[in-house]
């Protein structure tokens, strides 16, 4: 739960200088150096002082609701997310501003990002893997970007995601033109290159061992100069036509499934919204909030039967049943003991550039997570 007690002694040395942080603990010895009252449960914490780091910390530290004002919205907010409410939405009805839900958005995006790394499959995958990139856009449509899923073919579990910034693309106006022309010659253009070595990115990520490894796309043409940049993997890669119809004889049906799942549950992702990403970064850390709830929380098949269903995270034996809200925010995930690889560590800390915006935070992580 967002306020579950911690446990009777704490696990480790919060402080990643100290040599209790990640090495055998059973040596470690802390005390307790009294309590402090909050006027939010719980409202009585224990405070404790490392012996060998001298660094002092509490029960608190432990909680994913750790230097939160507003505790009480972690769990709504994560539910509200993937039921396709933007943040003007969900900041009227709980009475705060929208900046305040775009905080605990980027909260809970940081949290998933390690909750994934910590528990996603490791070794040899065992199914075949469907690969596609999702299109959407950040700022304006000027700005389009792509997310490159991947998404296990029988399992239908979502192993991962990297995002590209594209050039616009398709149908424009003359004046559509002149415009990009503009913008391009004000920031930049995006690397043509980025979607071969993003897709090289993921499958790196998914399948970071050697092994042979089943793969179906579309005739995307950077996928096959994307997996020469996996030089590990023995890929047999076979593609579909994307005009081929998308039903569930489809090879590529579990990674169309996931596009239209992302579609429903997302605001920012919906036809003609005005709740789009101003950052890609954002869009980041919202995909990778989804990513858990469909592996652990929301089941394979809303139509089997009661008995027969499962999650993708059950079926490839992760978990015993359906997680909770408060199952996947029972604990506070550290970045010193979850290492994520590239490029995940550049969502974590917030670097994803957006060209057209001059000031953009970073995650300077000094009390919160």
């Amino acid at each position: 739960m967002t306020n579950a007690p911690a446990p009777q002694a704490p696990p480790f040395c919060p402080n990643p200088a100290c040599p209790f942080h990640l090495r055998d603990r059973q040596s470690w010895r802390f005390e307790r150096i009294g309590c402090f009252e909050r006027q939010s449960p719980p409202y009585l914490v224990q405070r404790y002082l490392c012996r060998t780091c001298r660094r002092s910390f509490s029960d608190q530290t432990f909680r994913t609701t750790y230097w939160m004002r507003r505790a009480d919205l972690l769990a709504p907010v994560l539910l509200r997310l993937q039921s396709c409410s933007g943040f003007r939405q969900l900041g009227r009805d709980f009475g705060v501003s929208p900046t305040t839900i775009a905080g605990i958005s980027a909260r809970l995006g940081r949290h998933a990002l390690l909750f994934l790394q910590k528990h996603r499959p490791r070794g040899r995958l065992k199914e075949p893997l469907t690969l596609d990139g999702f299109e959407g856009f950040e700022w304006s449509q000027f700005h389009p970007s792509s997310y490159h899923v991947a998404v296990g073919k029988h399992s239908h579990f979502f192993y991962g995601f990297t995002t590209t910034e594209l050039r616009r693309k398709g149908r424009m106006t003359d004046s559509q033109r002149k415009m990009r022309a503009q913008l391009e010659t004000r920031f930049g253009r995006p690397d043509p290159k980025g979607t071969e070595k993003d897709v090289g990115a993921l499958l790196a990520i998914v399948a970071p061992h050697p092994q042979e490894l089943e793969l179906h796309t579309d005739e995307h043409q950077a996928y096959p100069r994307a997996l020469r940049r996996v030089p590990h993997l023995t890929i047999t890669h076979e593609t579909i036509s994307s005009r081929a119809a998308r039903t569930p004889q489809n090879p590529l049906f579990p990674v169309n499934l996931l596009d239209l799942l992302i579609r429903h549950s997302g605001s920012q992702h919906k036809r003609e919204t005005i709740a789009f990403p101003k950052r890609l970064q954002s869009g980041c850390e919202r995909m990778a909030l989804f990513a858990v709830w469909r592996n652990w929380i929301k089941w394979f098949s809303e139509r089997a039967r009661k008995g027969e269903k499962e999650t993708p995270a059950m079926r490839l034996g992760l978990a015993e049943r359906a997680l909770t809200v408060e199952d996947i925010l029972s604990e506070r995930l550290f970045p010193s003991q979850v290492q994520l690889p590239e490029p995940w560590s550049i969502y974590y800390w917030r670097r994803v550039r957006t060209r057209v915006m001059p000031r953009q935070r970073e995650h300077r992580r000094k009390y919160a997570v």
